[in-house]
């Protein structure tokens, strides 16, 4: 019988496992789901094990709500051979689509949505980790109070809603004491933490400022956790107390994962975004001159509606003046309740394609001349895992991002393990990723 409640399903004594799609964010929320299984019962195992099967959706993009369809429909034929008893479809597409999903797929058991807003990451058994053990991500907020005009977030998951410090910190101190090396801080928006009742964040030059600083501080005083990395700041949060906390370092990755999505200011105003190109130059400039050896990671939007062939022009030679460490982007995705859904000038598919392939390939040149600089460099790295052929090993280094950015190929006379931290001499670079040797 079809429920709209996970709450409410019966785990008890069932074999559950669960398929996470989207970001980061996403992964943390699958984390919250099977955990809060486990507190109803449920017996977390593998998907080939598993009787009862959650699938976290991605709703964010057509793309990605494209591939939260085929998997719902992979499993619905696994269940239909008898392969698994029960489906649970939850997360982002579940809340936006519900209706359309209960009645399009009657073998669904539960379509519930958005990860419950319970107390599931307290203590209560180890936390569920679908990161290797290593490295995890701390969410610390729900939603978002921008007004991106393409972003369906604010329709799906609400205004910005921050998790208290004290249950983050205690997270952490849990985290660490389960091996975690590397800590990855991450929300919609993190620049909004502790925001959520302001119209605003505070300005640039307030004090006392963020408290996401007041936050970062707290966790680098109560844990020693080796590497600490903030993701997704919106350039508006970013302030005098922020490139003060980045330029101390220490523990805290050399890295900022700073969203712009274009840089032509009509582009930019279309979008929603207040930040206009004379003030993203000027921060781009402070953060490499404040912060010794930064990584800067961003991300764009190519063929928003209205967007000319001039326009995109302006975006392409910005990519290559500003030579960005790290760089991904999206093609617009028409999504329905966003104001640039009802936008005219709407950019054809195969236009879109191609700017964002004529993007991409610009940046993979950019990327390969900047990793050749590391040459002969000597950098921490942090083993992820050995090769499957066992003569070398894959490392990170702290300017590379779990899942999302480049790795090492590492070789080292010595045998290491998944979460150690080594130096390593950098021997060779690819477009994305580098060869290195331990010293």
């Amino acid at each position: 019988m079809k429920s709209d409640s996970f709450e409410h399903f019966d785990f008890r004594g069932k074999k559950t496992a669960i398929v996470s799609l989207g970001c980061a964010r996403n992964t943390v929320d699958s984390q919250v789901f099977l955990q809060e299984a486990r507190k109803r019962g449920a017996v977390i195992s593998s998907a080939q094990d598993a009787r009862v099967v959650l699938i976290n959706t991605c709703g964010f993009t057509r793309e990605a709500k494209e591939e939260s369809l085929g998997v719902i429909a992979e499993w619905l034929d696994r269940k239909k051979k008898g392969r698994i008893e029960s489906i649970l479809v939850l997360g982002c597409l579940a809340e936006r689509y519900r209706k359309d999903i209960r009645q399009g797929y009657e073998d669904i058991d539960v379509v519930g949505g958005l990860v419950p807003e319970t107390d599931a990451r307290s203590p209560g058994g180890p936390p569920v980790l679908l990161t290797p053990r290593h490295y995890a991500y701390l969410k610390i907020s729900e939603g978002c109070n921008n007004r991106c005009t393409y972003c369906a977030i604010p329709l799906i998951k609400g205004r910005s809603r921050s998790r208290s410090e004290a249950e983050l910190i205690e997270e952490a101190v849990r985290l660490e004491r389960c091996g975690v090396r590397e800590l990855n801080i991450v929300g919609q928006d993190i620049t909004l933490y502790g925001c959520d009742d302001r119209r605003k964040r505070p300005g640039r030059s307030s004090r006392p400022g963020l408290p996401l600083v007041g936050l970062v501080k707290k966790i680098l005083h109560e844990t020693s956790i080796p590497w600490i990395r903030l993701m997704y700041l919106h350039p508006q949060g970013i302030g005098e107390d922020v490139m003060e906390l980045l330029g101390q370092q220490g523990r805290l990755c050399p890295y900022v994962d700073l969203p712009l999505q274009h840089i032509n200011d009509r582009i930019l105003r279309r979008m929603g975004r207040p930040t206009p190109r004379r003030e993203i130059v000027r921060l781009i400039s402070a953060l490499r001159d404040r912060v010794s050896s930064i990584a800067l990671r961003t991300t764009f939007i190519v063929g928003f509606p209205g967007e000319t062939k001039k326009e995109f022009r302006e975006l392409l030679d910005f990519v290559r003046e500003m030579h960005f460490d790290k760089l991904g982007a999206f093609m617009f995705s028409r999504e329905e309740g966003t104001r640039a859904y009802g936008y005219r000038g709407q950019v054809p598919s195969k236009e879109k394609e191609r700017r964002y392939h004529e993007l991409m390939e610009a940046q993979k040149g950019i990327s390969l001349s900047l990793l050749e600089k590391k040459i002969g460099r000597t950098t921490p790295v942090l083993v992820e895992e050995v090769t499957r052929d066992r003569r070398m090993y894959l490392a990170r280094t702290p300017w590379d991002a779990p899942e999302v950015d480049g790795l090492v190929y590492l070789a080292s006379p010595n045998k290491l393990g998944p979460g150690q931290i080594v130096r390593c001499r950098i021997t060779d670079a690819f477009e994305y990723d580098l060869a290195g040797e331990t010293i």
